[in-house]
């Protein structure tokens, strides 16, 4: 049969930008096999399959596939399908600012979609789940090495320290001291398979506090072996998690907001705000916004598996 696809750069505003991704808009008749051939095709760092939703309070069903394997949430594929299906008029958008319902693998997302003359502006999501605060790291892992970087690379503070947290989806959280550093990170293989392949958060996220652009606030990078994702250019699963990093380290409650620049080493700058709510001294909610643009459609005849 054949099945109509869309691809879309997200966290951009503009082509050639952002984290690529592919949108199956109208998934009905495709098995978790056929979903994940068609993922492998399009080598990305996910894919997204749509599926109506009778419930009264879902607009759609979201499936998630890295080339390797299904996930149960992420961000750029979320806010990518969200921009997609506005476009299309497939949800009804009524107003500048209207909030939809997506259900993925970690239960129902919620989505606000800004417009303005007739234009999609932004798209932000708010994370299933409560930040969860994962284990220490394994006594054997060397972080610096795992990184190909210098023990004085490594930002070693009373604050600053590497962190396990999920938000839906469990990410390792490396400070480093500057962009220089970010940029230098290369994953060891072997280092990581032996220490941190079966760790409760096996993918790891660098960054600083020391961006390129004057708006923004912080500068990272995604490694994800795991998910058979060498590493992705904007990670919004991980945004949600890194709020969490962020806001607890706070002093003070409140909503808070961070621009993260990622993906520019890889070719693909890429935008992501990164929101946050903190009360008593408590996380009560995350989100990732950004924005898309639409890159090409067809067609692709999936034969039956």
């Amino acid at each position: 049969m054949r099945y109509l696809f869309y691809t879309l750069d997200v966290f951009t505003d503009s082509i050639f930008g952002g984290n690529q991704l592919a949108v199956f808009p109208h998934s009905q008749g495709l098995n978790s096999q056929q979903m994940q051939s068609i993922a492998k095709e399009f080598n990305l760092s996910e894919t997204v399959f749509v599926f109506d939703d009778p419930g009264s309070d879902i607009d759609k069903n979201l499936r998630i596939f890295t080339p390797s394997t299904e996930i149960p949430f992420a961000g750029h594929p979320t806010i990518g399908a969200a921009y997609l299906l506005a476009w299309l008029g497939e949800i009804s958008i009524k107003k500048d600012l209207e909030i939809i319902n997506f259900q993925e693998g970690v239960g129902k997302i919620s989505v606000k979609i800004q417009s303005k003359n007739a234009k999609y502006t932004y798209v932000e999501l708010t994370a299933a789940n409560s930040a969860e605060f994962g284990p220490k790291l394994p006594l054997n892992l060397d972080l610096a090495a795992m990184l190909s970087l210098e023990n004085e690379d490594l930002i070693k503070d009373s604050i600053n320290y590497p962190q396990a947290i999920s938000c839906g989806l469990p990410f390792l959280f490396v400070p480093l001291i500057d962009r220089r550093a970010v940029g230098a990170a290369k994953l060891n293989l072997e280092i990581w398979q032996r220490s941190l392949a079966e760790f409760w958060a096996p993918s790891v996220y660098v960054f600083s506090y020391d961006p390129q652009l004057e708006n923004s606030d912080l500068r990272s990078r995604m490694f994800a072996p795991g998910l058979g994702v060498a590493e992705d250019p904007a990670t919004g699963s991980a945004a949600t998690a890194l709020a969490a990093y962020l806001a607890i380290r706070s002093q003070s409650d409140g909503n808070f907001q961070w621009q993260i620049e990622q993906g520019f080493e890889m070719g693909r700058p890429s935008i992501l705000q990164a929101i946050a709510c903190k009360q008593n001294g408590k996380i009560i909610s995350t989100g990732v916004g950004g924005t898309a643009v639409v890159v090409s459609e067809g067609t692709m005849e999936v034969p039956t598996i």
